[in-house]
C-alpha cells in the first residue's frame, strides 16, 4: 500500500523537484542505515550504498524506467540497496547466508518493523510475528506476497513458479491455517 504522502513526493520527483529530492534523501538515511546495519557492514560502507542506491533511484525516475510507484519510497530504496549490500558482501568474500536471503526478501515487513518512532507491539502482534517469523520460507513468501504486497493468485503463481492456481491457493490456506493454529494455541 502506497502512502498518499510518498505519491505526492513522487510526483514532485518526476517534475524534478530538488527540495523533494532532498527530503527524501534526508528521510530515507537514517532507515537505510538500521536496515542495513545487520549485514555487520562499516556506517561508512552503509552511508555509500545508500548514495549509491539513491542515485540509481534518481536515475530510474530520470530516464523513465520508474514512471509509477508500486511500493513505498522507502522500500524501493532498500530494495536497490539490498542487491549493492550483497553484491559488496560477495565481493569481500564474505558469505552471505540463506537466512539472509530469506528474510531480506521481506522488505516491507522490514521496514515497518523498525523502531522509528513507532508504537510500540501489542503483546499478540508480538506473538504473530514471533509465529510469522517461524513458518516456513514458502509460508511466509506466499502470506506476504497476497496479504501485505495484495498480488492475485495469478502473479503469485508466475512470482514463484508455482505449477496451477489451485496449488497456489491450497498452499496459502495450509499456511494461514498453521499460522492461525500456532496462534490460537500459544500461551496468552
Amino acid at each position: 500500500m502506497i502512502k498518499e504522502s510518498d505519491s505526492k513526493i513522487f510526483c514532485s520527483l518526476k517534475n524534478g523537484s530538488e527540495i523533494a529530492f532532498k527530503e527524501v534523501y534526508q528521510k530515507n538515511r537514517m532507515l537505510f542505515l538500521n536496515f542495513a546495519r545487520k549485514y555487520g557492514l562499516k556506517d561508512e560502507d552503509i552511508f555509500d550504498i545508500y548514495q549509491d542506491a539513491y542515485i540509481a533511484f534518481y536515475e530510474n525516475i530520470q530516464n523513465g524506467k520508474l514512471v509509477e510507484l508500486k511500493s513505498s519510497i522507502a522500500t524501493y530504496l532498500i530494495s536497490i540497496g539490498k542487491y549493492m549490500i550483497l553484491d559488496r558482501l560477495r565481493k569481500n568474500k564474505r558469505k552471505v547466508n540463506q537466512f539472509v536471503l530469506v528474510n531480506v526478501s521481506d522488505i516491507d515487513e522490514q521496514i515497518e518493523s523498525f523502531d522509528i518512532g513507532m508504537e510500540e507491539l501489542s503483546q499478540e502482534q508480538i506473538l504473530l510475528q514471533k509465529y510469522f517469523g517461524e513458518l516456513g520460507a514458502k509460508c511466509r513468501e506466499i502470506l506476504t506476497m497476497f496479504y501485505y504486497k495484495k498480488m492475485n493468485i495469478k502473479e503469485i503463481k508466475e512470482e514463484g513458479n508455482y505449477n496451477s492456481d489451485n496449488v497456489v491457493k491450497s498452499q496459502k490456506s495450509r499456511c494461514l491455517k498453521t499460522l492461525k493454529d500456532t496462534f490460537k494455541n500459544s500461551p496468552k
